[in-house]
């Protein structure tokens, strides 16, 4: 069987137990399609020893009659997930040759389960972009291609993004911490959800924002973000902010039955200037979701124009204090020395050449807010701000709404390098739509659900209620069926 790299988890998963495929065969032609596509840089560690040893006791597992949802399965882990012995980043010279010496739990969670790791994959450094351009590795590309442009696969899980798009691997692990799983997953023409805050473990994840970063799975299909949720969730001790609540069956949850329910639209995601494509998406995803039997209802969320200035204060000034411990003393780079240098030029010559210029803008930032005279002029006045923002979609949810329904970005992929000298806030401007679901620390899910005029792939946002991702994947399923995007990037690369 040929071209087993473009099936689904689901399917993959169907035909391992059911010994159509064995892991080998599977983990073999997604390794073959990653060696092959050098010129998307979404792969920047590959490790095939490593996933043929675990395909290897995945099809013993199998065979055995002991096999979980993800057991065999090739997935690629974004390059902020520490894996033991396995280089580790975080898209950053600053961490060059770092090797961790422990296991992320979400990593150890998939591995348990059986899956297949078949390398790191590319993000902005440290989780700080929307684009794929402040990467260490160089820019992933999105397989997404209608002109002699190279386009953004967005960021920061731009090589996540990527890889699943492109069928390198069955599905990837992402970060969010404004967006950054769900508008790669919109500009790519997958599927990306950000659970609720505390549903799945932050414990050996490089930091960026620890209020706001939370892991997700990005996948070809919503049946299969359900699948690999369910297998990266769960209570850990080790993490502080992890709920200890039950895990669903997110899969077991997708009937496509959405009759009665009460789908919000909120007025002011209606941004001046909004593509005519994005109002045309937006519109056609409610007359979706109205014919499969739910009940739009219009709705305020007022706080909303304030949610970007407060993200672009709150995140930097968590990252000034996450980043601090990036200081060349024992681990990662270390720059080299003249004599008379002491600690304190250690420090600074280590740090000024570690960190690219976004993650020193964000750093300054940060530091900026946090400062004496500062601290109750921008920080506090931002958690106050966020406070509103999360009462906003609590009104909503008390109400009796379900879900909400918004466009994912403000545009389709844009080429990589345009917005390269364009004021930073330009490039800030694609998380308009997303960050508000990090503040309020709500689970949200990008669907993809159409093509631009150009011919590519558009999705549309649904954001639910905290710890009901089961609810809110079987809303996106039934807006994932409504749509039938279908569409593929052609093969170019």
């Amino acid at each position: 069987m040929t071209d087993l790299n473009t099936l689904t988890l689901a399917d993959a998963r169907d035909k391992l137990r059911a010994k159509d495929i064995s892991s080998e065969e599977l983990t073999g032609a997604c390794l073959k399609a990653a060696e092959a596509s050098g010129a998307l840089n979404a792969f920047v560690h590959h490790t095939p020893d490593v996933a043929m040893a675990q395909a290897k006791a995945a099809d013993a597992r199998i065979a055995g009659g002991d096999a979980p949802s993800m057991c065999g399965l090739p997935i690629g882990v974004k390059d902020l997930f520490c894996t033991k012995h396995v280089p580790g980043q975080a898209g950053s010279r600053i961490l060059e040759g770092f090797l961790p010496e422990y296991e992320s739990t979400i990593t150890a969670k998939l591995f348990d389960a059986g899956t297949v790791m078949l390398g790191k994959l590319n993000m902005d450094e440290f989780a700080m972009g929307s684009s794929n351009e402040t990467s260490v590795y160089g820019n992933a590309v999105n397989p997404w291609k209608v002109d002699d442009r190279q386009l953004t696969p967005g960021g920061s899980s731009g090589g996540s993004a990527a890889a699943v798009a492109a069928d390198l691997c069955l599905a990837a692990t992402g970060t969010d911490t404004g967006g950054s799983i769900r508008q790669p997953a919109a500009f790519t023409g997958t599927v990306g959800i950000k659970p609720t805050y505390g549903r799945c473990s932050r414990w050996g994840v490089v930091a960026f924002a620890s209020s706001l970063d939370q892991a997700g799975p990005m996948t070809k299909t919503v049946r299969d973000a359900a699948i690999m949720l369910e297998a990266m969730s769960g209570f850990d001790p080790k993490d502080s902010t992890s709920a200890d609540l039950p895990v669903p069956d997110f899969e077991a949850m997708l009937t496509g039955d959405i009759r009665g329910k009460k789908i919000g639209i909120p007025k002011e995601y209606h941004m001046d200037g909004m593509p005519a494509e994005i109002e045309a998406l937006w519109a056609d995803g409610r007359k979706m979701l109205e014919d499969a039997g739910a009940v739009m209802v219009d709705i305020t969320l007022p706080h909303t124009k304030y949610a970007l200035p407060a993200y672009y204060v709150i995140a930097p000034a968590e990252a000034s204090s996450n980043l601090a411990r990036y200081d060349g003393v024992r681990y990662g780079h270390r720059a080299k020395l003249d004599g008379g240098d002491g600690i304190t030029e250690m420090y600074e010559k280590t740090r000024a050449e570690g960190f690219g210029h976004e993650v020193q803008r964000r750093v300054m930032i940060g530091t900026y807010v946090l400062s004496a005279g500062f601290y109750d002029a921008y920080y506090n006045r931002a958690r106050r701000v966020r406070a509103l923002i999360k009462k906003d979609f609590d009104d909503a949810f008390a109400a009796g709404i379900d879900a909400i329904l918004t466009p994912a970005t403000p545009s389709s992929a844009f080429g990589l390098g345009e917005m390269k000298n364009a004021d930073p806030v330009q490039m800030y401007l694609n998380d308009v739509f997303t960050v508000t679901v990090n503040l309020a620390g709500l689970p949200g899910i990008s669907v993809p659900t159409g093509l631009d005029k150009a011919g590519l792939p558009l999705g549309l946002q649904l954001i639910g209620r905290p710890w009901e991702e089961g609810d809110l994947l079987n809303t996106a399923y039934a807006l994932e069926q409504a749509a039938g995007f279908v569409s593929k990037p052609a093969k170019w690369w």
